[in-house]
């Protein structure tokens, strides 16, 4: 309510001013730019480092499913159970298979390799006053602001199809809570091995085709 929002939520309306003034000057910034003002080295450098983090959490499963067959197999959790309630002997889970993650790693070493070019080619254009005809810079903006949709795959994410980024997607136990490289991260984390492998070549996919439309901007702008 007006009452709830005003009081307790933002009173003063601080906030919501802030926020007002923030997404206006971003909308103008946009509206009046000689070329939409976007670089994407940073964007490249996050991505690499969620790759990393799919390197090590495939490591830490393996130690974590290693760990865990020993203490079964060795009678420890048994050993430890309370001798007055009934005992149900876990099971021993699926070894962590090698997955190869040579498709994800090269086609993120690509997308840095693209982003810097992009950058660089951008700056290089901006310096010498975008001296680019309408109709480049027509295809350049178009090509810039339709380039996230590179990122998705129509049939969307496992057992949620209605969520079809690559990169970024609430999690499926996490409600809106995001997760990064969701359809990797989520195999991995509920060992579903042969989806992992095959959600790495789809990441693969969408981050070389995001690569391919990056690239002929880099050259339209050289």
């Amino acid at each position: 309510s007006y009452y709830y929002y005003s009081t307790f939520r933002d009173p003063g309306f601080h906030y919501t001013h802030a926020l007002g003034s923030v997404t206006s000057r971003i909308a103008t910034r946009l509206a009046n730019a000689d070329l939409l003002p976007f670089q994407f080295g940073n964007f490249a450098r996050t991505v690499s480092e969620y790759a990393d983090e799919m390197v090590v959490a495939m490591e830490n499963t393996r130690d974590d499913v290693a760990r865990h067959n020993m203490l079964v197999q060795s009678g420890y959790y048994k050993a430890a159970a309370n001798v007055r309630e009934a005992f149900q002997e876990p099971e021993l889970r699926e070894d962590v298979p090698f997955i190869n993650l040579s498709p994800m790693q090269n086609a993120v070493e690509r997308l840095e390799v693209s982003a810097a070019s992009f950058d660089a080619a951008y700056n290089s254009v901006g310096a010498d006053g975008y001296k680019l005809s309408n109709s480049d810079v027509n295809k350049l903006d178009k090509m810039i602001y339709q380039i996230e949709s590179k990122l998705t795959r129509p049939e969307g994410l496992p057992r949620r199809p209605w969520y079809r980024h690559h990169v970024y997607a609430p999690g499926y136990y996490t409600g809106y809570g995001v997760k990064t490289l969701p359809g990797v991260r989520e195999g991995i984390e509920e060992y579903k091995w042969e989806e992992t492998q095959e959600q790495m070549a789809k990441l693969a996919e969408v981050l070389n085709t995001y690569c391919d439309q990056l690239d002929q901007a880099t050259a339209m702008l050289k």
